[in-house]
């Protein structure tokens, strides 16, 4: 079977470029890239994107081979119909890797259609790095890249005020627009660069406060044969996802005029705040995708689904969620009850099967944005922790020591984090490694050892964890803790 590219798809056409994408992952080619593909082809969109790799390995390198070509299979259900539908991405025009190339990635900035810069570079790439200086490239932080970016182009087009980006990250941390702005405008200062430039950073880009929701297993391997028989040409890059998706923007009317959004079928809104849908998108779905996480790996689960299907780790996760989390949030129980069940039979969709270690990715940010608010408040609000998030938490710990049962875990973090926990795990005495791990605030954004009870809690679950296995474990830790939910 020959490869996928543009000669063998008999795909000739070439995009202006309009966007850059920082980030070439699942995620925003099943997401960003499908709805740019679609308004290309449906709303005469005719935007070109540019990929380029925030890290120094990544898909580069495969997207090349393939002429930036893929394939998009769709399944789930929805309006109580079974759908499956399969596309064929082609906004992606070119993909760089500014490791190998920083020139390349800088001419970006000269690009004269250029309008969009779009991001996914997980919660921890947004993030100020202060050994990043203006000549030494490659820059080691996202934002710094950005900086680069944005300053070069301020130059090739004297500060021309039509030349300015629109700007829409899509890392799920809150008021994600206005933290890279923030960062950015840090670099400005540290670099000393022109006065100027920052005036027309303010003034000539735009920045947008964004929430993003669709489950992307990625590349199917367990099943790839089945979906390669489907094609007419090898593709390597293929991606699952499920039929939903959502995509919240701050903005207004002059950002709804430069994308056409309201010319195709698609839930993306266009709103003044964003804040409600946020809190509740994050705490519930992605709150419950980081707690099950590495309780459900250390429980021998693979996947979302099998998690959720199981009577004891599927009851775990739904009594987070409505027992625990969903008291956190300042809605109507009634819509908070439906979100949540729509998000489980979302995690239950039988056409997806999303690997548990894929989503494992920068578990302690996940878990700090994620899980860690719904925990702090429930314990605010009721004067004791709750009793799942609090073992998911132990579970999360326990899960960065690395191995489980002789078996290597699936750990995917940043490497000084990781050896925190291998210098931590090292430890013989619980009380000490609990004690260090809490007191970590650049991990929680605060100390957790002062939180009362918190850090006996996680001892005890640790040690239940240990000692008697997860489900064993967990039941040994509720009654010690004395809760009977």
């Amino acid at each position: 079977m020959e490869r996928l590219n543009r000669k063998t798809a008999g795909i000739t056409s070439d995009l202006p470029i309009k966007v850059v994408q920082f980030g070439e992952g699942n995620f925003l080619r099943a997401f960003v890239d499908y709805l740019i593909d679609k308004l290309n082809k449906e709303a005469d969109f005719n935007a070109g994107v540019a990929v380029v790799q925030p890290i120094d390995a990544g898909l580069v390198e495969m997207l090349n081979e393939q002429d930036g070509l893929y394939n998009l299979f769709m399944r789930g259900v929805k309006g109580g119909k079974e759908i499956q539908e399969k596309r064929t991405i082609s906004c992606i025009q070119r993909s760089l890797n500014p490791y190998q190339d920083y020139s390349a990635y800088l001419d970006l900035a000269t690009e004269e259609e250029l309008q969009f810069l779009i991001s996914n570079t997980t919660e921890a790439g947004i993030a100020f790095n202060g050994s990043d200086a203006l000549e030494n490239v490659p820059h080691n932080s996202f934002p710094a890249k950005v900086t680069a970016l944005l300053y070069k182009r301020y130059q090739h087009f004297n500060g021309a005020a039509d030349k300015g980006l629109t700007i829409v990250p899509c890392e799920l941390i809150n008021y994600n627009a206005d933290n890279l702005k923030e960062i950015i405008l840090e670099y400005v200062e540290l670099w000393k660069l022109d006065g100027n430039f920052k005036n027309w950073i303010e003034q000539h880009n735009t920045f947008h406060n964004t929430l993003v929701d669709r489950i992307v297993p990625g590349y199917p391997r367990a099943e790839i044969e089945e979906y390669q028989s489907q094609l007419e040409f090898e593709d390597k890059l293929i991606v699952t996802a499920e039929v939903f998706l959502l995509w919240v923007i701050e903005g207004g009317e002059a950002f709804k005029s430069k994308i056409p959004f309201d010319k195709i079928d698609e839930n993306v809104l266009i709103v003044k705040d964003i804040q409600p849908y946020r809190t509740r998108k994050v705490r519930i779905l992605n709150g419950a995708h980081t707690t099950m996480v590495p309780f459900a790996i250390l429980s021998g689960k693979e996947t979302v689904k099998e998690t959720v299907d199981d009577e004891f780790t599927g009851k775990f996760v739904k009594n987070a969620i409505f027992e625990e989390i969903n008291p956190t949030l300042d809605l109507a129980e009634e819509e908070l009850n439906s979100f949540a069940s729509e998000v489980l039979d979302r995690f239950r969709n039988p056409f997806i099967k999303h690997q548990l270690a894929s989503i494992a990715l920068n578990s302690i940010s996940k878990f700090k944005v994620r899980v860690l608010p719904s925990l702090l408040e429930y314990q605010k609000r009721k004067s004791t922790l709750p009793v799942r998030l609090t073992f998911a938490f132990a579970c999360l710990i326990r899960f960065y020591k690395g191995e489980w049962k002789g078996e290597t875990l699936p750990v995917q973090d940043d490497q000084q984090i990781k050896d925190f926990f291998s210098r931590v795990w090292k430890k013989d005495d619980l009380e000490e490694l609990t004690q260090e791990v809490l007191k970590k605030e650049d991990y929680w954004g605060q100390d957790l050892t002062i939180v009362p009870e918190l850090k006996e809690q996680i001892k005890v679950a640790i040690k239940e964890l240990e000692e008697k296995g997860v489900e064993e474990g967990f039941r040994s830790f509720r009654e010690k803790t004395k809760v009977k939910s």
